[in-house]
């Protein structure tokens, strides 16, 4: 028997032109075996719409694969929204939005980390589409839609024109906070405990591991482990475009203060004090605990080291690496009670 790489059974949303707009699958697996493996192997590769016999027999072998509230979405839409599988063989290019979303899926259900899908061709298979209040609608629809609901005395409102839509209209994590829905993509990895404050923003692909405090912005492409607090507005450096190549990542138990950043990855015990922003170019004067200098670097010299202290020298504007003696701890009653 071929392996699977994933498998979904979702709900796929088309417009009247048989436009792809978003698809819901609420319980995806990977790598399946066992009874789901042994469920899925007579099911065609890549997607397929599901009978009422396949059905069944999902059903009965595997009931988690199908709940019973997508069964009844579809019994009552099926003009509109049809109760489709998908089975991935293996992580090839995307060529489809039902496997972009499943990939979304994938990581936002915590099924995987950031960097290990193969994510090439997403933004060529997910439509550009107007998130409203009535659902997705293709763009060029939108004027009409609009008239159409004034026309009936109702108010259609808009929140977004975009690719990705927001996480939580797909997947609620647990054990998470999140002050503001629109600031995270679906795709986005938010580990248990975490909290995203308004300021925050997680990027598909991107995670913050948890426990964390995220006041500031995770790029696509970025992950910060454990116990890491972003300070308000501060922001990692992304791979998306720019011409950046270098994937950012941020050890355990760091800092970023409030308008900093970073352009190089962080080992644990890192701090960055508040309005710093350190890119690989920066220059950097390494100090050691008595104060005197050792060398002078480029910040990409630094990359993935732990315990290290940025700050800039108020006298000379320079930019001063030193031994980071503490490590930062996370107020434990903002994070183990979500």
């Amino acid at each position: 028997m071929t392996a699977t790489f994933a498998f979904a059974v979702g709900i796929r949303n088309t417009n009247g032109a048989g436009l792809v707009l978003d698809c819901l699958y609420p319980a995806p697996v990977m790598n399946p075996e066992g009874p789901v493996a042994d469920a899925i192997a007579e099911l065609p590769e890549g997607i397929s719409t599901l009978s009422d016999t396949a059905i069944a027999a999902l059903q009965s072998a595997v009931p988690s694969l199908i709940p019973q509230v997508l069964l009844k979405s579809h019994r009552e839409n099926s003009s509109e929204q049809e109760l489709v599988a998908l089975r991935l063989m293996g992580d090839n290019d995307i060529s489809s939005t039902e496997e972009a979303y499943l990939k979304l899926h994938l990581l936002s259900h915590r099924l995987t980390l950031p960097n290990t899908l193969n994510l090439n061709g997403i933004f060529a298979h997910l439509p550009n589409l107007a998130w409203t209040s009535a659902g997705p609608i293709e763009v060029g629809e939108l004027p009409e839609a609009l008239l159409n609901a004034r026309a009936q005395g109702l108010n259609l409102e808009v929140f977004s024109v975009d690719k990705f839509p927001k996480m939580v209209n797909y997947v609620v994590p647990t054990g998470v906070r999140i002050a503001d829905a629109s600031r995270i993509r679906l795709g986005a990895y938010l580990g248990e405990g975490t909290t995203v404050m308004h300021e925050g923003f997680v990027n598909f692909n991107a995670a913050a591991l948890g426990p964390n405090m995220v006041e500031g912005r995770i790029s696509q492409g970025v992950t910060i482990g454990a116990g890491t607090d972003l300070g308000g507005s501060s922001s990692t450096q992304g791979t998306l475009s720019g011409g950046g190549e270098i994937v950012i990542s941020i050890g355990e138990h760091c800092l970023v203060g409030a308008n900093a950043g970073t352009g190089i990855p962080l080992g644990d015990r890192c701090t960055i004090e508040a309005g710093l922003y350190i890119t690989a170019g920066t220059p950097v004067t390494v100090k050691d605990e008595h104060g005197d200098v050792v060398r002078q670097v480029k910040a990409r010299e630094l990359a993935g080291h732990s315990d290290l202290l940025f700050i800039r020298d108020a006298q000379t504007g320079q930019v001063v690496c030193r031994t980071n003696r503490k490590a930062i701890e996370l107020n434990d009653t903002l994070h183990s009670h979500n």
